[in-house]
């Protein structure tokens, strides 16, 4: 039998819904599960910065945990070391502190409040006072996958058909489409976040797990022994069976 190891969606910011994925997570598999997380750690919900509060004092305690990141965790790092406030990946008119993309929520949780008259260089200068630098260093650390047995977690997901060595960050933590819509198996059972659907997926070579915490739905949190899949619920392991094409 493969050892398990447990997976976590998207968390963006929401504490409680962490905890309570955690502890599905210890009464299956217990206190030293193997947990992946799948990035975007921050941004929509109230409490980022005791999300990574949780997430580094986790790594510095030796908990058998694998962060990933994620493109809200990489956009967060960014703007409070460099000011930088738009990634191009995102349409002209989105910047970090957007409503749509919850940068203000994520210095709301460090204390820095944002409003529509301040200026750029106030809000960053604020966030740069505010924001500890063990956490956008914790950010800037982290791998962009994570490939065990014939698993390969990810945050966005793969450019199809690009070796693994030669994959770019821009693609593991923003691609979409290119990566959705290929049905065609990939060397492992794709397990990412990213792109929010109603519920977890199993797609047959990819499995989805941003079931929309940031936009207050469950936190998504599943088990793997080899590519067999279980989402964890507070009634204990739910088969995930791949959808039909």
């Amino acid at each position: 039998m493969s050892t398990p190891i447990y997976a976590i969606g998207d968390v963006h910011g929401q504490l409680g819904m962490l905890h309570a994925a955690l502890a599905r997570i210890e009464y299956d598999g217990g206190p030293d599960a193997r947990v992946v997380f799948l990035g975007d750690y921050v941004d929509r919900g109230p409490n980022s910065r005791e999300v990574l509060d949780l997430l580094i004092e986790g790594q510095r305690a030796g908990r058998n945990w694998v962060m990933v990141k994620g493109n809200h965790d990489r956009m967060m790092a960014r703007f409070v070391e460099r000011c930088e406030i738009a990634d191009k990946h995102l349409p002209i008119t989105l910047s970090w502190l957007h409503p749509r993309l919850g940068g203000r929520e994520t210095l709301a949780s460090y204390g820095v409040d944002v409003a529509d008259t301040d200026r750029i260089f106030q809000v960053h200068e604020r966030a740069l006072a505010a924001v500890p630098q063990a956490h956008f260093e914790f950010v800037n650390g982290l791998p962009t996958f994570h490939q065990e047995g014939e698993l390969l977690f990810v945050h966005a997901g793969i450019n199809p058909g690009v070796q693994l060595d030669q994959q770019i960050e821009d693609d593991l933590v923003w691609i979409r489409q290119e990566f959705l819509g290929d049905a065609r198996p990939h060397p492992w059972l794709i397990v990412h976040g990213h792109t929010p659907v109603d519920r977890a997926e199993h797609c047959g070579n990819r499995v989805n797990l941003d079931a929309g915490a940031g936009y207050g739905r469950p936190l998504a949190t599943a088990v793997f022994e080899g590519s067999d899949c279980w989402l964890l619920t507070d009634a204990g392991r739910v088969r995930l069976e791949p959808n039909p094409r």
